[in-house]
């Protein structure tokens, strides 16, 4: 029998020193490797000469790591702890914070959540040492998207964020109970609003949808950012990753080297190390957000009053006093008025903003569907018949779901795509992963509308890196390229780089009740 665990003790050449189990001529088992040039120790698992298992890592300048580590990369869970004293405990992917952690900063500030190739991305939690808590998406380290803010000093803002900022559409809640519904640029309030002194009555999220004051339809109650905070709170012990998990990963390692050498003779030059440095984010802590808004109030607060404001770039231009039960009325009698309209079409008669919301949910709703259902489907030869009228997949999406659709929080729609079969190869021919296709398109980020489309009146949208865009189109349009579209498919197979522009699908969306939008 094989006597594959022997405790030794070798110098090597370079000064190194290991201490452990070996299998021949290589490090298997239990050891302790200590480099010579830079004092880092290492301690823990071996296999076949490669750092594999539990091991801890202590560096001369006093960071250390403990955890999973795999092939010589920090690799799986563990926790990184630096001379400033920050704390890094979670998910690691190849030397870099990547998938749930939680971070405690030098300065006492804490993040949790999600993490993407060393910065916070994704849903997270973070807290100042000063009190102040901002809970939703981020995204390259910044906050980004949907979010609630809470001053200290008991001020809370729920809306839009952009590059750290509050931006677009949001509501301001004062400490005392006012409250401020608009829209924000770059931080500084921009446009119309409305400001409910403390005390007065105010219109539910459901009535300020009505009058314009939404988070482009998002929904903007407490359970949403409660279900988009438990995303990103760490399993208890399993590493194990989810099929969702492992597409957002997908696609983004960055060429680092190992820990360790590649699998040699203790003979070998072994010095190759990184310093601790060189491993995690380099990002720092946080910074605070703009101190919390002034009220502005010209006058008393009174219950029965409300104020329509305009501003531009944070200045207030245009004010009107305005009775609440005024404007309650008003808007009463204008949907009592429009009624029998809303209910024949009701798409029509929602507020623009609202439309391209629906419009872009609806997108990623059937663009989800469509790609998970023919991706499956193993690549074949197109035929005549793949191009022809009966090529398409229709699909009923209802607001509460169905058997084969998922609940959502558009309105009913029915979707349509054209010719599936040819696009999911075109697919493939442009070497575009389905995965990382609906990721980008479907994401929790969402898509960005164009704000100057062009001369033609189509609709433009951005997916959230900017890698494709989505454009409406007329129905003679939509003609032409189903017409041509046997003749771009033989030519993208006939010419592999081309550089023809890329089609990847052909939509069809018609919301209940209203006109029908193509897309492309």
């Amino acid at each position: 029998m094989e006597n594959n665990e022997m405790l030794e003790e070798k110098v090597l050449s370079n000064g190194d020193l290991y201490y452990g189990d070996f299998k021949g001529m290589l490090p298997h088992g239990k050891g302790r490797y200590t480099w010579a040039n830079n004092k880092v120790v290492y301690e823990g698992e071996w296999e076949l000469g490669k750092m594999t298992g539990k091991g801890k890592i202590f560096w001369e300048s006093g960071a250390r790591y403990e955890g999973d580590i795999s092939g010589g990369y920090l690799h799986g869970c563990g926790t990184f702890t630096k001379p400033d004293g920050s704390v890094y405990t979670g998910d690691w992917r190849m030397n870099i914070q990547h998938g749930v952690g939680r971070k405690e900063y030098g300065n006492s500030d804490v993040y949790e959540g999600m993490w993407k190739e060393g910065v916070r991305e994704g849903s997270g939690r973070y807290t100042w040492n000063s009190g102040h808590t901002y809970v939703g998406n981020w995204k390259g380290g910044k906050m980004w998207g949907r979010g609630i803010m809470k001053w200290v000093n008991g001020d809370l803002y729920d809306g839009s964020w952009l590059n750290g900022l509050r931006h677009e559409s949001g509501i301001y809640r004062f400490a005392d109970g006012a409250y401020y519904f608009g829209t924000w640029n770059s931080d500084l309030k921009e446009g119309k609003g409305t400001y409910y002194p403390a005390g007065s009555k105010h219109p539910s999220l459901k009535k300020l949808r009505s009058m314009g004051y939404n988070d482009k339809g998002k929904n903007l109650s407490s359970r949403s950012l409660s279900l988009a905070f438990d995303k990103s709170r760490p399993p208890k012990t399993s590493i194990n990753r989810s099929y969702s998990e492992k597409v957002s990963m997908g696609g983004v390692l960055r060429n680092l080297g190992r820990i360790s050498s590649r699998a040699m003779s203790l003979d070998e030059n072994w010095s190759v190390f990184y310093s601790e440095g060189e491993l995690g984010s380099q990002e720092s802590s946080f910074e605070v957000p703009e101190v919390p808004e002034e009220r502005q109030d010209k006058m008393q607060d009174d219950s029965s009053l409300i104020y329509e404001r305009e501003y531009m770039q944070g200045v207030l231009i245009k004010e009107r006093i305005r009775n609440y039960q005024e404007l309650t009325r008003k808007t009463e009698q204008k949907n009592k008025f429009h009624g029998k309209e809303s209910k024949k079409r009701p798409c029509m008669d929602m507020p623009l903003r609202d439309r391209s919301f629906y419009l872009k949910l609806n997108l990623q709703l059937g663009i989800r569907y469509t790609v998970g259902k023919i991706t499956p489907v193993p690549m074949r030869e197109v035929r005549s018949s793949d191009f022809g009228e009966r090529a398409r997949i229709r699909m009923y999406f209802p607001r509460k779901g169905s058997q084969f659709t998922p609940p959502h929080y558009s309105i009913d729609f029915y979707w349509k795509d054209y010719c599936p079969m040819v696009f999911r190869n075109l697919r493939e021919m442009f070497k575009l992963d389905a995965a990382e296709y609906m990721m980008s398109i479907c994401g929790d980020d969402g898509l960005t509308e164009i704000s100057s489309p062009g001369k033609s009146g189509s609709i433009f949208y951005n997916s959230h890196d900017c890698r494709f865009v989505i454009k409406t189109l007329k129905k003679s349009e939509l003609k032409v390229l189903l017409k041509m579209l046997p003749h771009y498919y033989n030519h993208v197979g006939r010419h592999e780089n081309t550089l023809i522009t890329k089609f990847f699908g052909l939509h069809r969306i018609k919301l209940k009740g209203g006109r029908k939008v193509l897309t492309i």
